[in-house]
């Protein structure tokens, strides 16, 4: 998003670079391009036949080579160069805001990092903390970066910064190095990652398999508790039907001969009373006997 609005912005000025025919309006376009907002990237712009054409000038080279500084150089380096045009408020200021993406990009700092008030007034030339702050708020209300500003604590939190800063020449192998670099970490938490899935699932596993175990243990313990019961009270049923059901008590009288006189009790169940002939007293005649007597009378 913010490289197509940085792109369209300086559409205007690469149709205008065909049409720049002599090394001073190469130039007055240069600062135009430079001054306008929303302009942040100028590597098209430095590969316009016309602006080539300065970089062999001995007269406006130092133009060419502050607008490469505006591509992919850094407030420090404009300071360190010789022979540069000065710099309009406007410029200055956006040399500033492309300074601070440099530098809130650099591998020390990173994203997520906070920056300090003194570091980045130290990059950026700024004598007060006011000053930084107006460069940070511009800069956020440009959708240059994310940040939060803490003046308690004098620190710049960045979350997060626009891709608008051009490749310098010869950056290629240092890019691939660290983007090589970020892959193995990304490798290195991937592998993590697949390690701790793996173990989550061999513990699912294992407690799903102890989980069955157990229930089969229940089960059969329910089992084993259920068919003794089961026994035990058919037992207690035919003992009760057997002692409720009784057995007739027969008697036998030598003038009357057999007589029933109700059920046995306990203590004769299995015997019946017999009178011997003669008078000689009564004695004890088994059950199966004294019901043949009776159905022969």
């Amino acid at each position: 998003m913010e490289q197509t609005r940085a792109l369209n912005a300086l559409a205007p000025y690469l149709a205008l670079s065909k049409s720049a025919n002599s090394p001073r309006a190469a130039v007055d376009l240069i600062g135009q391009a430079t001054s306008a907002p929303h302009t942040y990237v100028f590597a098209e712009l430095l590969q316009a036949p016309t602006i080539q054409a300065l970089r062999t000038d001995n007269q406006y080279a130092g133009h060419y080579r502050l607008l490469e500084i505006f591509a992919w150089g850094t407030w420090e380096e404009y300071h360190m160069a010789e022979s540069l045009p000065s710099l309009s408020d406007a410029q200055s200021l956006k040399l500033r805001l492309l300074t601070l993406l440099t530098v809130a990009s650099r591998p020390s700092h990173g994203t997520n990092s906070a920056l300090s008030y003194p570091s980045l007034q130290s990059a950026l030339s700024l004598s007060s903390p006011l000053d930084l702050e107006h460069v940070i708020t511009t800069a956020i209300y440009n959708n240059l970066i994310t940040a939060t500003i803490s003046p308690s604590t004098q620190t710049v939190n960045i979350t997060s910064i626009a891709p608008l800063r051009d490749l310098a020449p010869g950056s290629i192998p240092s890019l691939i190095s660290t983007l090589s670099a970020w892959s193995g970490r990304c490798d290195a938490v991937l592998a993590d990652l697949e390690a701790e899935i793996a173990a989550v699932k061999k513990h699912a596993y294992e407690r799903k398999r102890e989980e069955k175990r157990r229930d089969a243990q229940i089960k059969a313990a329910r089992n084993e508790n259920e068919s003794p019961g089961i026994g035990e009270s058919n037992k207690g049923v035919a003992m009760h039907n057997t002692r409720s059901s009784g057995r007739p008590h027969m008697s036998y009288d030598s003038g009357n001969g057999w007589n029933d006189v109700g059920g046995m009790g306990d203590d004769d169940e299995d015997a019946m009373d017999v009178d011997a002939p003669g008078g000689g007293g009564r004695k004890k005649r088994g059950p199966i006997m004294g019901m043949m007597n009776k159905f022969k009378r």
